[in-house]
């Protein structure tokens, strides 16, 4: 049974366990609060609060999510109290003279982490905002200031914007959680940069990757098991085309949750995953799960919340619900929640899922014929102004205007960023600046390639807010695009979209990438103006 309490306002949850005492402060704050331009600054707070407490001899660590960032720990009664009171103390007084490390700590970090489905998936679904800005690198950390900083912990670090939580035999004596006041932050909206679904994007071969989002419903999480074990079955067992599938069920602060599931393949094999996928959750929507198979699946789950529960695993889940105004519900709540699912449910919940789908489908494999639009990759039109024919190509020209900037054919093609919807503006030294639309597509503005461009920067530098402006070190000679030679190979067209934001999956064409690379892409617009980079 879950305990409430408060200490110095903050709201927290107690459950009583064997072994040492696990605690951990929660605040509601994460990237998807984060503007494009400051993306990482709640990871660096992070870095930055853990700092001080140095090497310990207990566990302890942090995390920040897309809605909610940890600070956790794991000892005895003078451990836990000594941790959670030097966080509090370094939230508001942070070790700024570490900030150049931290900062080039979590550019390795992000580099050890390469490139996942799940960041793709999220940036051609959300766009380049809320739970989008987390598929992207942390491309905001040379922006970031000891100002911005302290601002960032003053709206979110706060005793109104937290809660606590602690597993053990009782309760540790001598906590002082000071924190300033504040206000209790609401969830992040969810925005879509889909118009149209079931969509896909194109991905690298050899991997399958599909997200949805659905009502947050104990049988959302049981359909995610049974997907799991459905797709095991098909594309291992059965027709052994894969070797691994996953599935994973994410709640949201607002009420919604995502299932997401990947599967990986030979490249050869891609076609193929992709169909037994198709049929899994074709059977799953009109057939329904076996109600063995469902019945299974809850009992498990009922097993793995009380194993949880004893070990005070809950609370984490518990604190989000507390933290986004959701119900809190102990484990005799949860477990007859679970138990209440049916299989009829379970068939909704795999419509729902189905209709809101987007699959990233190996480059090569056809989707259409599964009911799947692609999504959006191009604009529909492009912004009026003066014109700047690339240099090598008169066709293909950058077009900059009041309202915002355009790369263009002339004819279909165009890829457009409207001043008022600018998540980020990157600016190198060498007079190359990228725009990035709130919907995920970019422009980018490379006078060395485009004529007279270099007129344009000021005009651009201008109308941006400083607040979106990331100024970004110097780029490598070799990076810094050139005209094409009239030998250059045209089908040479494949260089990666940008090193510093590379999960910015190709919005305007199909990926041929391997490596993990998602950024390098052989499209008409990309192709025939070689080496500017646009997502």
């Amino acid at each position: 049974m879950i305990e409430r309490f408060e200490i110095d306002g903050i709201p927290g949850l107690f459950t009583r366990t064997d072994g040492p005492i696990g605690a951990g402060l929660a605040f509601r704050v994460g990237c998807a609060d984060e503007p494009l331009s400051r993306h990482g600054i709640t990871h660096l707070i992070e870095h930055l609060a853990l700092f001080p407490l140095g090497v310990t001899d207990y566990h302890y660590n942090g995390a920040t999510g897309d809605e909610i960032t940890y600070f956790h720990t794991e000892g005895g009664d003078t451990d836990v109290v000594a941790f959670l009171n030097g966080v509090c103390r370094a939230l508001h007084d942070l070790p700024l003279h570490r900030l150049a490390t931290e900062k080039e700590i979590l550019r390795t970090e992000q580099r050890g982490r390469g490139v996942s489905a799940d960041h793709l998936l999220a940036v051609n679904r959300h766009g380049a905002r809320d739970f989008g800005v987390g598929g992207y690198g942390e491309l905001g950390l040379p922006a970031i200031t000891p100002d911005g900083l302290r601002r960032w912990t003053d709206w979110f670090f706060t005793r109104e914007n937290a809660a606590l939580w602690v597993a053990g035999p009782a309760m540790p004596p001598g906590l002082r959680l000071t924190l300033p006041e504040g206000v209790r932050r609401p969830a992040p909206r969810v925005s879509s940069a889909l118009p149209t679904r079931p969509a896909f994007v194109t991905g690298p071969p050899g991997m399958l990757a599909w997200n949805a989002d659905v009502r947050r419903h104990a049988a959302s999480e049981v359909f995610a098991t049974v997907l799991q074990r459905a797709m095991f079955r098909s594309l291992r067992q059965e027709s052994g085309i894969s070797y691994t599938v996953q599935t994973d069920y994410t709640t949201r602060g607002n009420g919604t949750a995502s299932v997401s599931a990947t599967a990986d393949a030979l490249p050869e094999k891609s076609g193929a995953v992709l169909g037994g996928f198709v049929d899994v959750m074709a059977s799953l929507r009109y057939v329904g799960a076996d109600p063995a198979e469902v019945a299974t699946v809850i009992a498990q789950e009922c097993d793995r919340l009380a194993e949880a529960a004893r070990r005070g695993a809950l609370l984490p889940g518990q604190v989000f619900d507390l933290l986004t105004g959701q119900p809190v519900r102990d484990l005799p709540e949860l477990i007859a929640a679970a138990r209440a699912v049916t299989p009829a449910q379970v068939r909704a919940i795999a419509a729902e899922a189905w209709a809101d789908g987007l699959i990233m489908a190996p480059q090569g494999v056809r989707v259409n014929w599964a009911g799947f639009t692609q999504a959006p990759h191009r604009s529909t039109f492009a912004v009026t102004g003066a014109e700047h024919p690339a240099i090598s190509d008169a066709e293909i020209r950058l077009v900059v205007g009041r309202q915002g900037v355009s790369l263009t054919d002339g004819k279909e093609d165009h890829l457009t960023v409207l001043f008022d919807q600018c998540a980020a503006l990157l600016a190198y030294p060498d007079g190359g600046r990228r725009l990035i639309g709130h919907d995920g597509i970019s422009v980018a503005v490379e006078p060395t390639v485009l004529e007279n461009a270099e007129r344009a920067v000021p005009y651009i530098d201008s109308v941006i807010h400083p607040d979106l402006r990331v100024d970004l070190p110097p780029r490598d000679p070799d990076e810094i695009p050139r005209p094409a030679e009239p030998d250059d190979d045209d089908d040479d067209d494949d260089e990666c979209c940008d090193d510093d934001c590379c999960p910015d999956t190709c919005r305007d064409g199909e990926c041929c990438a391997d490596d993990g690379c998602p950024g390098r892409c052989c499209t008409s617009l990309r192709g025939r103006l070689r080496r500017i980079r646009n997502r």
